[in-house]
């Protein structure tokens, strides 16, 4: 759904996060792909810190090292990869105009000029991407756009040259997450995904295949998960002129070992509707044809859908 650069179609996907890295190479394409080589190592606490305004990666040659052992334990050597990078390393938003300029340079300094309002950091030191999302009957419509400090990114890109790798696409965990439904079959009715990881939950609400709503909560902060799901829910209805969604998805890892559970049962106590995993081997199956584990799931999710999201903007181009 985003992008800060094009490049050829990526060997592999590597995602660098707090917990640790996990890279993972789909063979076949569309509806064919299967998921080959994959693999994960740990990071030690503290090597990588995700922050929107500072410095992200702490140790940039041990967190090479960990993607040199993933890479060789799924026995994988890539030249151009696709990187996944945390959400709270980047702001992702919504903005609405009520034209929408035919060239797109005035277009480009449109999105610039209402980002720069509420960027914390200058806009001229940022990878700035959008993408369009839903249109109006009068000529007017959103756009989807995410803003992150260019040295940060470069943070991030570094580890891969470390190992020679061309990282061509860059996006954030749970717009990687998303593009596993926009690449198969999105529900055309309203959906809601809530990704978890153990630092921050991202929730974003789906018409169709166009976002309408996205947030981003840290872990540490004091409203429960169901609290600003219910807040979510209400928001939906309230402004966004909702009834009720088709599909409650729900991904990613906790910090405890019941934390995920909880928020599945709490989520469906609130909106009263059954929650499904997020499962990216329904998309993309394991060749090994083993069965998946929960944490198997959530490693693998953003990995394959910033491939298949690859594969498609090629096919586009």
């Amino acid at each position: 759904m985003s992008a800060w650069f094009a490049s050829p179609p990526p060997d592999a996907a590597i995602e660098i996060a707090p917990e640790g890295v996990s890279v993972a190479a789909l063979g076949g394409r569309g509806r064919d792909a299967t998921v080959h080589n994959y693999a994960t190592e740990a990071l030690a606490p503290g090597l990588v810190v995700p922050k929107l305004t500072a410095g992200n990666i702490v140790d940039r040659e041990a967190v090479a090292r960990a993607v040199a052992v993933a890479l060789e334990r799924a026995t994988l050597r890539p030249r151009r990869v696709a990187l996944v990078i945390p959400d709270v390393a980047a702001r992702v938003s919504l903005v609405r105009f009520d034209r929408i300029p035919d060239r797109r340079e005035d277009l480009d300094q449109l999105v610039r000029w209402q980002v720069r309002k509420a960027a914390p950091f200058p806009v001229d030191e940022a990878s700035l991407s959008y993408a369009p999302g839903i249109r109006t009957s009068d000529g007017g419509g959103e756009f989807i756009v995410v803003l992150a400090r260019q040295d940060v990114v470069r943070e991030y890109e570094s580890v891969c040259e470390e190992l020679g790798l061309h990282a061509g696409l860059v996006d954030v965990v749970t717009l990687s997450v998303l593009n596993l439904f926009l690449a198969s079959s999105a529900p055309s009715n309203d959906w809601l995904a809530v990704h978890m990881r153990p630092d921050y939950v991202s929730l974003a609400i789906m018409r169709g295949e166009h976002m309408i709503f996205f947030r981003n909560r840290a872990e540490g902060e004091e409203e429960a998960l169901a609290d600003v799901v219910h807040q979510t829910s209400m928001y939906y209805q309230d402004r966004l002129g909702g009834q009720q969604f088709v599909r409650v998805l729900l991904g990613g890892m906790a910090r405890t070992a019941t934390a995920f559970d909880d928020a599945r049962r709490s989520i469906e106590q609130r909106l009263g509707v059954h929650v499904e995993s997020i499962d990216p081997t329904s998309v993309a199956p394991l060749t090994d044809r083993i069965s998946p584990n929960a944490e198997l799931r959530a490693m693998l999710a953003p990995l394959v859908g910033i491939l298949l999201r690859a594969q498609r903007e090629t096919v586009a181009a």
